[in-house]
């Protein structure tokens, strides 16, 4: 633990309030500037601030994911240009390599803050770019092998000098890309989001002087004195959970395993992934900045979801994971669909956290970010392309005391939903011919997982590319104490002629024509607790609200639902 900053507990308080709302607004300026749907209807970003040596001290809530992306960036700026740095900078990095992030699409810009020539913080923003090349439209494929078939790679360049803008380089991303007029939108509303987060600071400066920055440092030690107090009401001892993906793609079709051992003592708290799957040549590789950001979430979720999110969580975080395994890839290894092994990492944690407090624990989620991505041309202007990327969410699993959510984005990933006005205004060539929950897609329990979302396209137009990157379709989402699995996902495609097709978990660029139907089953989620102890209304409920089907109603629930409404309405 660092040493203690002298500053009173009112100042720390607003300080910290405010640094979290400067990362907010800076979002907000980001989503509503933005071009592309991906980032102004899904909201695939995230905004954080820093301390002047690198370390977050805020980060708005947006995508857990994205926290690896903008751990590394601004401590390699910091390397390589030190005293070179001036007001009016920014940088610019998407490389999981350098110190960039997570995987290509995602680029990070960062910015210096300075008053009167002392630098008193970072602001630093992340987008999802729709597409920055590779041998797909996208950017992710489900058989790349490498990250040079993933797209552009952009080390730590200085994109903004002195306030002017480098244009070259905003040229060079945007010649690498199907979309380059979308990267010129989406990459200028990232730097107008840092320049909002640069007067945000400055002004705060200008309020609470060096006691702002000294609050800054002050806030990470909080963080970690209370994440210790946390850990320490935990009982010591050693506590292992093992979980599978469903294979690594087209060269790698066998399981994945994902393994962690916890170690508890005192305050601290050792995760040992030994035993997990060497990386593969596949797109679900993740690096080691990608494992501390999951991390990060676990903990922080399972221990105290109100501490605040700042590098003085680091401080306790012991993570051992062998170079060279699917968790910590070595270059030049792809990483395009890391979070899928990501949410898996976070199922494993809280499937071994579940062992050492049952009441705080959930049953397994749907944990797979399935997505869907479509790509063609305008048949009106060939030489107008487009991509339209979603990921569609899923069931999230129930607690000892609460069903899980339904339709929803988990651990990872918070993203937002296109909404079928939205994609069919902006993508003409499908249309949505059903968005719905299924019946008895939850796992069952005395508390009911969250149910599987089905997402039905029309394609409208020949010559389509259909990409399709998920998970948990082989291993479904498990139950605890006595609760069942949930649903599993997967693809389904009717073709025009009425024939049918199953694409495996992770296809890549299958060619659809005019009439043709696309339809996504996601995850479900498990169930927690034995079904015949889920109390009657609720399964009356879930019955009227089609969550429920009766007939499960009474082989699993052991409710006979004709029965009921009879004696309700004798009774009545």
């Amino acid at each position: 633990m660092s040493e203690m900053r002298k500053v009173d507990e009112v100042t720390l308080e607003i300080a910290g309030n405010l640094l979290l709302s400067i990362a907010e607004e800076m979002g907000v300026a980001l989503i509503r500037s933005a071009y592309s749907t991906n980032i102004k209807e899904r909201r695939d970003i995230s905004t954080a601030v820093f301390d002047p040596k690198g370390n977050m001290v805020a980060q708005a809530e947006h995508v857990p994911m994205h926290l690896g992306s903008l751990l590394g960036i601004i401590k390699v700026v910091l390397e390589r240009y030190g005293d070179a740095l001036q007001p009016g900078d920014m940088f610019m990095a998407n490389d999981p390599y350098g110190g960039g992030g997570t995987h290509l699409p995602d680029i990070t810009i960062a910015a210096p803050v300075f008053e009167d020539g002392k630098l008193i913080g970072w602001v630093a923003n992340l987008a999802h770019h729709s597409d920055v090349g590779g041998k797909v439209p996208g950017s992710t494929s489900g058989d790349a092998d490498s990250i040079f078939q993933e797209g552009l790679k952009i080390p730590v360049v200085r994109v903004m000098e002195a306030g002017k803008t480098d244009l070259d380089i905003l040229h060079f991303v945007m010649a690498n890309s199907r979309l380059p007029d979308e990267r010129y939108g989406d990459l200028q509303a990232q730097l107008a989001a840092n320049r909002i987060g640069i007067r945000r600071l400055k002004e705060a400066y200008a309020r609470f002087g060096d006691d702002l920055v000294d609050s800054m440092y002050a806030l990470q030690d909080y963080a970690e004195r209370r994440l210790r107090a946390g850990i320490a009401e935990l009982p010591d001892g050693t506590y292992t959970f093992t979980d599978y993906m469903d294979d690594g793609g087209v060269a790698s079709p066998d399981p994945i395993t994902i393994t962690v051992s916890l170690t508890i003592k005192g305050d601290s708290i050792l995760f040992d992934f030994s035993g997990t799957h060497p990386q593969v040549e596949g797109p679900i590789n993740v690096t080691y900045n990608g494992l501390l950001a999951t991390v990060f979430y676990a903990l922080k979720a399972f221990v105290d979801p109100d501490i605040p999110s700042n590098a003085g969580i680091y401080r306790v975080i012991e993570v051992k994971a062998e170079e060279g395994s699917i968790i910590n890839c070595t270059n030049p290894a792809p990483v395009g669909a890391r979070i899928d092994t990501c949410m898996r990492v976070a199922d494993v944690i809280f499937g071994a956290f579940a062992q050492v407090a049952p009441d705080r624990a959930i049953a397994g989620c749907n944990s797979s970010c399935t997505t869907a991505i479509f790509s063609g041309s305008d048949p009106h202007d060939p030489s107008r392309f487009y991509v339209y990327l979603e990921t569609i969410a899923g069931g999230a699993g129930a607690s000892a005391a609460n069903d899980g959510l339904s339709g929803v984005q988990v651990h990872m990933t918070n993203t937002s939903n296109l909404p079928v006005e939205a994609l069919e205004m902006e993508y003409p060539y499908l249309e949505v011919l059903e968005y719905s929950l299924i019946p008895d897609s939850g796992g069952a329990g005395k508390t009911r997982g969250g149910l599987v979302i089905l997402r039905r396209f029309e394609i409208k137009q020949d010559n389509i590319l259909y990409t399709g990157l998920g998970d948990r379709q082989v291993f479904p989402p498990w139950g605890l104490n006595g609760g069942q699995h949930g649903s599993g996902g997967r693809y389904e495609i009717i073709r025009a002629d009425g024939t049918t097709e199953h694409p495996p978990s992770k296809v890549t660029n299958v060619v659809l024509n005019k009439g043709d139907l696309v339809s996504v089953y996601t995850p479900g989620a498990g169930g927690y607790g034995p079904p015949k102890e889920r109390d009657r209304e609720r399964v009356l409920v879930d019955v009227i609200e089609g969550r429920v089907s009766p007939e499960s109603a009474k082989e699993i629930y052991g409710v006979d639902v004709t029965s009921e409404v009879e004696a309700q309405t004798c009774t009545g």
